[in-house]
């Protein structure tokens, strides 16, 4: 049997809280998605003017990185990314009823080499979305600083 750790509603709204500053320090509206580790959202939130497609786009997103296990815009790098014509996956964003995402905007949320959930974000361009997504996990980094976890605070992830 093996102890694992969850992701809750502390953390969530912490994440989200970070992303959102960020987005408005950028200006642009963001929607935000923190999801569990099986792709469940814990928390949604949308500013105020972001696009209605957002949540449904940032769920994904979350949905994707946590299933996966890296972040969403690596599986359309090159020249390897796994979803490029011609290689291995190319495809695999049909699966899960058109839910599996591959590309920016999406984050595992790697807390001591565990993927405890994914982080999603809509509104922005690649880079503000890859923004307000490093800045919510930098935010859990903080958080969980005192009890000695460690959070993975990058823009590539891949486990």
């Amino acid at each position: 049997m093996k102890r694992i750790l969850k992701l809750e509603g502390r953390e969530a709204r912490a994440m989200a809280a970070a992303a959102i500053r960020k987005a408005a320090e950028l200006g642009v509206p963001e929607t935000v998605c923190i999801a569990d580790d099986g792709g469940v959202p814990l928390l949604l939130e949308r500013m105020d003017g972001a696009r209605i497609t957002g949540p449904q786009i940032a769920w994904n997103k979350a949905f994707t990185a946590a299933g996966h296990r890296r972040s969403t815009h690596l599986f359309n790098r090159p020249p390897n990314g796994p979803a490029l014509p011609g290689n291995e996956a190319y495809g695999i964003q049909l699966s899960f009823e058109g839910r599996f995402t591959a590309f920016v905007g999406g984050f595992p949320i790697v807390v001591d080499n565990e993927v405890v959930g994914g982080i999603g974000l809509s509104g922005g361009n690649g880079e503000q979305d890859t923004a307000c997504g490093v800045a919510a996990l930098a935010a859990l980094r903080d958080l969980l600083a005192p009890d000695h976890l460690d959070v993975l605070v990058a823009a590539d992830i891949k486990l």
